[in-house]
């Protein structure tokens, strides 16, 4: 795990001064070792997080002849296998890590090839010198981060936007072409952001770069065709556990201490009850508490867990944090960024980190077996659908007043039934949007666009002969996990140098996850059906029949109490940014309309917090 950067120069010798810039700003990933590798028109680089191969796993890497460099960021679980081949086929490694593994493979397969035979998370730079060309690849969900920029005389890449920023050639332009996407789902969608020239590879994707050939990007991996026709339901739960059994096995690989974060919800505590039976000391656990936020503790699960697991548990009492704790994370995500849960993440990740240099997690459960009340809500859409239209007129009617609801659950009762009168795409796009429809109108006036372009496109791209669920499980994989769970994931947890492993997003586990028919997912309008089937006698029966929450924060009431100040000089002002691009007037709007309690804004106000303090960073 690591950060890398690099870059190739036209008719000039590349800058190492400029490479070991690139890589002090992203020191945060892994300060354990630097190393470079520079020729005549390349520069290519990464700072090192030690986890396996402490001993000679330090970088550069390149093959015998030195003509193929490799750096890598992320882990390959299937390294030594790998390394196995390499020996048969008699070639000398100097380490025992997966980086110099890459370097050897590079020199007799294709980029394609390459990319293929790697199993993991991982985000990989090869420069051939035999061929004067670049290779980039992003493993298949997209779990580590890869961003270019190209033009003038070079090509630039790095592991995060501010080591790109620090190259002299990449201008630093900001981009608000999409800021009414961004006000609907609190990021920018894979490939764009929010800066002029500066791209975001695409997962299970491969990039190629030569002067005399250009840009080249191929995919060079989809997800399986879901199946509407699964195993057995016995052997589905059968192959669940024996699935996540070697997922948890493979990503216990390390020379450094695991654990496992647990918030006491049924895929964290899948992962801790798997962990406890492979390992033969007890799991270091890590949660969060929040004490009188009764709404928001998952505690007293996490303890639940811990005892019966017998894990080494560790608990953070967590408190409304200073404001400039928001700009901290806006430095690490290096563009606006919606989701709210970013803020517990980084300070469980900091609290782990006191004790650990690799956790596992729950990430990828959800989306795998169907976690998402949006699922369920899907299932539900489909029988309103199928009524008679003066009857969805009259429910979509009725639905106006409880959508401004200050009751969370009546506030989702209204926007679900309003959804009836639409196609699914934009109804699931409404389910999960930061701001109505109305509202991102108002604050946008005629700057406003479609931002359902992104839903109706990436939907066109799914299975078509299957149910509105598997479908929304493809989507599902294609925006939610790639832009919005993933980077908040990397970006708070390597904020500590923190290295943050995923069982449920193994290679093996999502494409069996896509031979299940939905009614394996979805029973008694419950999801994860067949995980909880597969986990019952193994997990307590208190995390099996839990209700899905979210790893959220009392974020409205914390904007109307402790935050109610910041909130307000920070956007309610004459100086603030967010005015030249938005209405002001609208901006007020919000802000009052939350903090008088007369609606809950919070999610809304978040994104345009966050929007701001980026805005005042690059003006």
């Amino acid at each position: 795990m690591c950060g890398i950067a690099g870059f190739v120069k036209r008719r000039a010798q590349p800058n190492l001064h400029v490479l070991q810039n690139m890589l002090n700003s992203m020191r945060h990933r892994g300060s354990d070792a630097f190393g470079h590798s520079i020729t005549s028109t390349a520069a290519i680089g990464m700072a090192r997080l030690a986890i396996v191969d402490l001993e000679t796993g330090d970088p550069p890497f390149a093959d015998e002849s030195g003509e193929v460099s490799a750096v890598l960021n992320g882990e390959i679980y299937n390294y030594g296998e790998l390394r196995r081949d390499l020996f048969a086929q008699g070639h000398q490694l100097r380490s025992a890590g997966d980086t110099e593994t890459i370097a050897h493979l590079a020199e007799f397969l294709s980029p394609t090839q390459l990319a293929s035979a790697l199993d993991g998370m991982f985000a990989i730079a090869v420069w051939d010198e035999r061929t004067q060309e670049l290779t980039l690849i992003r493993d298949r969900l997209g779990k580590k981060p890869l961003y270019y920029w190209s033009g003038g005389s070079s090509f630039v890449f790095a592991s995060e936007i501010k080591g790109l920023l620090i190259h002299p050639e990449v201008p630093r332009s900001v981009r608000l072409n999409e800021l009414s996407t961004y006000l609907m789902l609190g990021y920018v969608p894979t490939p764009y952001t929010f800066f002029e020239g500066i791209v975001s590879l695409p997962p299970a994707h491969l990039l190629t770069f030569s002067f005399h050939r250009g840009i080249r990007i191929a995919r060079y991996w989809e997800p399986p065709r879901r199946q509407t026709q699964g195993p057995s339901r016995s052997l589905a739960r059968q192959q669940a556990a024996s699935l996540l059994t070697d997922a948890v096995q493979h990503r216990l690989e390390s020379d450094v201490p695991v654990g496992a974060l647990l918030s006491g919800g049924l895929d964290s505590t899948a992962v801790v009850a798997t962990m406890a039976r492979l390992l033969p000391v007890p799991v270091p656990t890590f949660s969060v508490a929040f004490g009188r936020e009764t709404g928001y503790d998952e505690s007293e699960y996490s303890r639940l867990v811990a005892t019966t697991f017998g894990t080494d548990h560790h608990e953070l009492q967590l408190q409304p944090p200073t404001p400039d704790l928001i700009e901290t994370l806006v430095h690490h995500h290096d563009q606006p960024f919606g989701d709210s849960s970013a803020l517990p993440t980084y300070l469980l990740a900091k609290f782990a980190k006191e004790h650990v240099t690799v956790v596992l997690g729950g990430d990828g459960g959800d989306e795998l077996f169907a976690g998402y009340d949006r699922f369920i809500a899907a299932r539900l859409w489909q029988g309103l659908r199928s009524l008679p239209f003066p009857i969805r007129k009259l429910l979509i009617a009725g639905a106006s007043p409880l959508a401004q609801s200050r009751i969370g659950r009546m506030q989702r009762i209204g926007r679900f039934a309003k959804s009836a009168g639409l196609e699914i795409p934009r109804a699931y796009a409404g389910w999960l949007s930061y701001a109505s429809d109305d509202w991102r109108q108002a604050l946008l006036g005629s700057r406003g666009d479609d931002a359902m372009n992104i839903f109706e496109s990436e939907w066109e791209k799914t299975t078509k002969d299957v149910d509105v669920v598997g479908r929304l499980l493809e989507l599902n994989l294609r925006t939610y996990l790639l832009d919005d769970l993933l980077p908040k994931t990397d970006r708070m947890s390597m904020a500590h140098a923190l290295e943050v492993r995923s069982p449920f997003l193994d290679r093996k586990l999502l494409e069996w996850s896509f031979q299940l028919p939905s009614h394996y997912l979805i029973r008694r309008r419950r999801g994860k059906a067949i995980l909880r089937e597969a986990l019952a006698g193994i997990v307590p029966p208190e995390i099996l029949s839990r209700q899905k929450r979210g790893f959220g924060i009392p974020l409205d009431s914390w904007l109307r109490n402790e935050y109610r100040t910041y909130l307000v000089s920070t956007l309610d002002s004459r100086t603030s940014r967010i005015g030249s691009i938005l209405d002001a007037r609208e901006v007020h709007a919000v802000v009052a309309s939350h903090v008088s309690g007369k609606a809950n804004m919070g999610h809304l106000l978040w994104a345009l917090l966050t929007l701001e303090l980026f805005l005042r960073r690059e003006s």
